[in-house]
């Protein structure tokens, strides 16, 4: 409950809940057939949002919050720890986001993964996570990769293709694979 609230707070009031840990707001549009919840999970979609991606949670206790006035095309979140959205944010279609590295590095930490896996009880205590964050205003290109532990700053712009490892600073366009800086956005660019 004090999750809830907790995200009740952020909302200003506006949203409402319609189920444990899942807080919406009245006027926005979801995917709810492509959400995969995880016990313990918790999702909030902010005012005006769009949000046609397929949301996995792959772990207990996994966060998700979209700001406001977001758009979210056909991409996918996967979700083991944290990913947060800014408002007015521009997510273009097949790009994944993705706070974690799903297996460990080692094949004696990852042998039982498919089988633990199959039967509901993955061990995650050897696989890197960290949390996904982007700013408010950023525009992220089709078919972009963004990695465990990343932050876009305000307004950056990711270019279509490119594999997100590292932050993005706020105004910049990056893009590559790895992205790299390519230019600062101008003062009345942004």
């Amino acid at each position: 409950m004090r999750q809830v609230k907790m995200l009740l707070g952020w909302c200003g009031g506006f949203f409402f809940r319609c189920r444990a840990g899942v807080i919406v707001a009245p006027d926005c549009r979801v995917a709810w057939h492509k959400i995969r919840f995880a016990r313990g999970s918790t999702l909030a979609i902010g005012n005006g949002s769009i949000v046609e991606a397929g949301i996995r949670f792959d772990r207990p206790g996994g966060s998700v919050r979209i700001g406001d006035r977001t758009f979210i095309g056909a991409s996918n979140l996967v979700c083991a720890e944290a990913i947060d959205i800014g408002d007015d944010v521009l997510v273009s279609w097949g790009c994944t986001i993705v706070d974690h590295n799903s297996h460990a590095l080692a094949w004696q930490d990852r042998s039982r993964d498919v089988g633990d896996w199959f039967d509901g009880r993955k061990d995650w205590a050897r696989v890197e996570r960290a949390a996904v964050r982007i700013g408010n205003r950023a525009w992220i290109g089709l078919n972009v990769i963004i990695l465990k532990g990343v932050e876009i700053g305000e307004g950056a712009v990711v270019g279509a293709g490119s594999v997100v490892s590292r932050d993005v600073p706020p105004w910049t366009v990056v893009a590559g694979n790895p992205a790299r800086p390519i230019r600062q956005l101008e003062a009345h660019e942004r």
